[in-house]
């Protein structure tokens, strides 16, 4: 029987891909196993077909009709590590792809990755611009037309106006001494 196991981890979980294109489908083992075995789902026949079964020492089964030229598995370093690189893609190759490994006489699969396949891959949507920030309004100074536009509230200049009578009160003492 086939189950899906939380010992595969397998990314992406979707892929569109251009004719003529290659791609890749990962397959990460909790723990070493006796190798992994590959399945598409075809969702037209309702059924699985094998695609390849690699063991740990890089040894390739391939199913009836499978390419070898297509489909081929590598193996990491870490031993638990599997990719599938699929060359050449058409339109045939749609499907759902499984990576799988064979535990107490069941097949535990990925969570799948679904490959789509079309001649023309379509253009990303058109970012939206922001439109340019407001200039921030400008103080009118004594002596300038004070227009609606670019005045200041008193929430800003009333403030402002006891901070600098502060400044010059603070140096009244200060020129006294100099004074003297």
């Amino acid at each position: 029987g086939f189950c899906t196991n939380l010992l595969l981890s397998q990314t992406p979980g979707r892929i569109l891909a251009q004719t003529n294109n290659e791609t890749a489908i990962f397959c990460e083992l909790k723990e070493e196993h006796a190798g992994v075995y590959w399945y598409r789902w075809i969702q037209e026949m309702q059924n699985f077909q094998f695609l390849v079964y690699s063991s740990p020492l890089g040894k390739a089964i391939y199913g009836a009709n499978i390419s070898q030229d297509k489909f081929s598995v590598q193996r990491a370093s870490s031993r638990t590590s599997y990719s599938l690189h699929i060359s050449r893609l058409h339109a045939s190759d749609n499907g759902t792809y499984y990576c799988s490994v064979s535990q107490s006489s069941q097949l535990l699969l990925g969570s799948g990755t679904w490959l789509g396949v079309v001649d023309v891959l379509p253009l990303p949507p058109k970012t939206t611009q922001a439109p340019p920030p407001k200039k921030p309004a400008r103080c009118v100074t004594k002596g300038k037309a004070i227009s609606k536009k670019g005045a200041c509230s008193p929430l800003v200049w009333v403030p402002l106006a006891a901070g600098v009578l502060l400044l010059l009160l603070s140096l009244v003492p200060t020129a006294h001494r100099l004074h003297r």
